[in-house]
């Protein structure tokens, strides 16, 4: 049977190539063999008008569908996107609908598909529905703690913490914006704590996020289920590693504070070893700050800049003795360490959320304490040290499997389809 798929994102690669945006190119390449597969994600273009429609044919199979949002930052819900979603529906006329994230999309959409009872699949890709910021990562707009890690989710806290930035400045208002912005967090968190009544199930990639959406979001334990991701593994393959060089550290994904760039240079800049830290990654605004960070190091920091995922293991992963994965926030399943498990990389990353998950320390990998530089150089000191005990480590790949092989895509979208045929 052949199915129509609706594949929702708020990013879609070439634009956009965090994890879930990856992951989406990823599924929707492999079910469009068998699928025809519709894209519904966004674009930025400020010369367009906002929320209109543009549409890219990428085979037979694939059509993209980029909805303009060029000015949009903490909006949630659009009437003139859900409007034209709308219209969209009723043109494509899919089986089932797949939500990866909704963020710079609509909450709406969530309601124009009930409308048209279209089922609902909806993976979890980071704390979105459950924190208006998506990471439990405080803004500390003033305060010079920045980027404290949040327990929970509470109104007023939202307010003073994050969107503070909104306030007027004034003293004499500062009583009123309080109370602005906590009723408007309120309103933001019913809408969204509304969704789970509305899809039909909700899939985790790993059990630490499924176990907080339960917990902390009162999520049904019926409506969630634990799947990790799956990878093209045809071009994730151990590759051979340039002997006798000077031993490379190496970072891939995004240039933004939740990723602990800055805590993985300031760890670097301690080693007094010989050694070699690489960055690949979309250069941003943030980058040439962490430039300057890097000057502080005795060794050498390469920005190397962007890099094809088709070519990872040629052009990343061969040209590193170990990945660290140093984030700040509670990342869920990250992409990164299953790429690297998969070319038998060892991987040092932090001992909380889902990246303790997939790396056990001295099984597969180093743990370091989330957040500390301190012993983050530790652990990338160790790794120094015990080069040999660390490829070994590299080569038991991902844990939960057998082969120490990671999941591979052509399983997981068979997983995926069987999912969709149950609710349609």
């Amino acid at each position: 049977m052949k199915l129509k798929i609706l594949k929702i994102i708020h990013g879609y690669p070439p634009n956009y190539n965090a994890g879930s945006e990856v992951y989406s190119q990823s599924i929707c390449n492999e079910m469009a063999k068998q699928h025809e597969i519709i894209v519904f994600t966004r674009e930025e273009n400020i010369y367009e008008p906002d929320f209109s429609i543009r549409k890219k044919i990428e085979n037979d199979n694939l059509t993209l569908y980029y909805v303009n949002i060029p000015r949009g930052k903490d909006g949630y819900r659009h009437q003139k996107l859900d409007e034209n979603f709308a219209e969209l529906l009723h043109e494509t006329k899919p089986n089932i609908a797949h939500i990866g994230h909704l963020n710079h999309l609509s909450t709406g959409i969530i309601d124009e598909l009930n409308k048209q009872k279209i089922p609902i699949v909806f993976t979890l890709h980071d704390f979105w529905l459950m924190c208006p910021r998506g990471q439990f990562l405080q803004v500390n707009f003033g305060n010079t703690k920045f980027h404290q890690l949040c327990a929970f989710q509470e109104n007023r806290k939202c307010a003073e913490n994050c969107y503070n930035r909104y306030f007027s400045g004034q003293i004499n208002d500062y009583k009123r914006d309080v109370e602005y912005w906590t009723s408007w967090v309120e309103t933001r968190m019913n809408e969204t704590k509304s969704i789970t009544e509305k899809v039909d199930l909700f899939v985790a990639p790993s059990k630490y996020l499924m176990n907080r959406f339960i917990n902390d979001f009162n999520i049904p334990k019926s409506k969630i289920i634990y799947l990790d991701y799956g990878f093209p593994l045809h071009y994730l393959r151990p590759v051979s590693i340039k002997k006798n060089r000077i031993f490379t550290f190496g970072y891939i994904g995004t240039h933004i504070p939740a990723k602990g760039l800055d805590l993985l240079i300031t760890a670097f800049s301690k080693i007094s070893e010989k050694a070699i830290l690489k960055i690949w990654g979309r250069e941003n605004q943030y980058t040439q700050y962490l430039k300057k960070l890097s000057l502080n190091c005795q060794n050498n920091v390469e920005f190397v800049g962007e890099y094809m995922n088709h070519n990872l293991a040629i052009d990343v992963f061969s040209n590193i003795d170990c990945i660290v994965v140093p984030s700040i926030w509670g990342e869920n399943s990250p992409l990164v360490i299953h790429e690297a498990q998969a070319c038998k990389i060892p991987v040092i990353t932090a001992d909380f959320g889902g990246m303790a998950e997939y790396v056990n320390h001295n099984v597969n990998g180093l743990l370091f304490e989330h957040r500390n530089a301190n012993d983050l150089f530790e652990k990338m000191k160790f790794t120094l040290e015990n080069p040999i005990l660390m490829k070994q480590l590299g080569n038991r790949g991902y844990l939960y499997s057998k082969n120490g092989e990671v999941p591979n895509i052509q399983e997981h979208c068979t997983d995926l389809v069987s999912i969709y045929k149950q609710l349609i």
